[in-house]
């Protein structure tokens, strides 16, 4: 039976071996993290569980009016069923009022993207992240005294640079930011006047 629940921190190596199996098949198969991300700011943190195994997760960060989900994962023998959009749903209902909007980043990776939409997410943005292996030559980079030039580096760029970059290196993505409106902003202050 599916539980979802609030994290705890008996869940952490249950929540990474979760995430890093669901990530595996994805563009973000190197985003491996060895502890789970702490918040400083207000946050929501939900597990699926099946007995005491975390099946699915979320973590969302909340800025003010805003919340951006860190983290969303389902382990892959539990994936098409409905999990996330469960724990989508839950952490909505967590977000305190003054939450108008939920965005969400990812690349290229069909079902990502495919679930966003589905969900209601709209694209909002996007950039590029960009990969330089070893093999990509070094043209361009430049380090301080006593160190070689890189090896591996990610980086950012404009949508713009796609093509041209796709030439150069390997590992080109489109980033997507999704946004998710909840509620209309309420008015801060009135403009004008009677």
């Amino acid at each position: 039976m599916l539980q979802i629940r609030d994290y705890r921190t008996s869940d952490e190596r249950s929540w990474l071996t979760c995430r890093l199996l669901s990530f595996f098949d994805t563009d973000y198969y190197d985003e491996v993290k060895i502890c789970k991300t702490t918040f400083a700011s207000a946050r929501v943190e939900l597990v699926a569980c099946r007995g005491d195994v975390v099946v699915g997760l979320i973590d969302v960060e909340i800025d003010g009016d805003t919340a951006t989900i860190d983290s969303i994962a389902v382990h892959p023998d539990a994936q098409r069923h409905g999990i996330a959009s469960k724990l989508l749903r839950h952490a909505v209902q967590r977000l305190p009022e003054r939450v108008t909007s939920l965005d969400a980043w990812t690349r290229e990776t069909a079902s990502a993207n495919d679930w966003y939409t589905s969900a209601g997410f709209a694209e909002n943005y996007r950039y590029l992240h960009v990969y330089k292996e070893s093999a990509s030559g070094d043209d361009g980079f430049e380090s301080p005294d006593g160190l070689s030039t890189p090896v591996h580096a990610f980086m950012h760029a404009r949508f713009e640079l796609e093509d041209e970059l796709r030439q150069r290196y390997s590992r080109v993505y489109v980033c997507r930011q999704y946004l998710l409106r909840l509620r209309a902003p309420s008015p801060r202050y009135l403009v004008g006047g009677p």
